[in-house]
């Protein structure tokens, strides 16, 4: 009787892996083909998510492109850096395909630049090739209300971005020699990204900020188009005959409004903490 029980469990173990793998041939066949879309949103200060999530379409074989949907106005140097190099490596297996939004300036267009295609809306705020740093001075304030920092410091420059003190001159120059040596990554980023010449890159690297429009007229983007658009151009280069199916994590509200407003308390706290490809308006007024 035992043996009996445990026969028809097994059967109907194994009927139903077969109705598994038949569900999913079946949806093989249907399928022409997966596109993943990857959305890139507000201040870059961390690239594992992204990283992660590009890391797992490379890897899936079901998926033949993946879009980047970019809308930042850019962030940290080295998370932007990071991003830069997996979109890299990933090209190499796959189509990956840019889609600019609203803004996709500074650490946004640095992300974006080694894509297979970068596809920009004519209304887009791209460009801004160049390195920020603020660091706040509020000494005068803590003079009028009587506030004294003591700072006791093992080397002569280890509170070079301190808020508590005006910059002298010598540590302006080793400020802008940092600053000059982080634009220059930045440009030479580009210039490979785009496959141009650095000499090219320079010319328009001033930190300005250009339309999509423009920014194709100067080769920083290939086409222009919105997102739908973007779609067709990874179908095409990834050979998907017919309509694709659109692959995307999902997210919560809570975390979109986490993330909200963690962002705009990153970007108060951040000429603190580095260097950084922003592209802020209100710092150039």
């Amino acid at each position: 009787m035992r043996n009996k029980k445990l026969k028809f469990f097994f059967i109907i173990i194994g009927t139903l892996l077969l109705i598994s793998f038949l569900i999913t041939i079946m949806e093989s066949s249907l399928t022409a083909g997966k596109i993943a879309i990857v959305n890139i949103k507000g201040i870059i200060v961390d690239s594992k998510p992204s990283i992660d999530e590009i890391k797992q379409y490379r890897k899936d074989p079901s998926i033949k492109a993946i879009v980047l949907r970019v809308d930042s106005p850019g962030g940290a140097v080295v998370p932007s850096q990071e991003i830069y190099e997996e979109i890299k490596r990933t090209i190499k297996s796959k189509p990956v395909v840019v889609s600019m939004g609203s803004i996709a300036a500074s650490g946004g267009y640095y992300i974006s630049c080694p894509a297979t295609k970068i596809i920009a809306n004519p209304g887009t705020l791209t460009g801004s090739i160049g390195v920020l740093i603020e660091i706040p001075n509020i000494k005068g304030l803590l003079d009028k209300i009587g506030v004294k920092a003591e700072v006791i410091k093992s080397g002569k420059y280890k509170d070079i971005i301190s808020p508590f003190k005006p910059l002298q001159n010598e540590e302006k120059e080793i400020l802008q020699k940092l600053t000059n040596d982080v634009h220059e990554q930045f440009i030479k980023a580009v210039a490979e990204g785009r496959k141009v010449p650095v000499e090219d890159i320079k010319k328009i690297a001033d930190g300005r900020v250009f339309t999509g429009l423009k920014a194709k007229e100067l080769g920083l983007v290939d086409e222009i188009g919105d997102l739908d658009y973007a779609i067709k151009i990874a179908a095409q280069l990834a050979k998907i005959k017919g309509e694709p199916e659109i692959v995307t994590k999902k997210s919560t509200l809570l975390i979109d409004f986490l993330k909200g407003n963690t962002e705009s308390l990153v970007k108060k706290i951040l000429p603190y903490m580095q260097v950084y490809y922003l592209y802020s308006p209100t710092s150039q007024n």
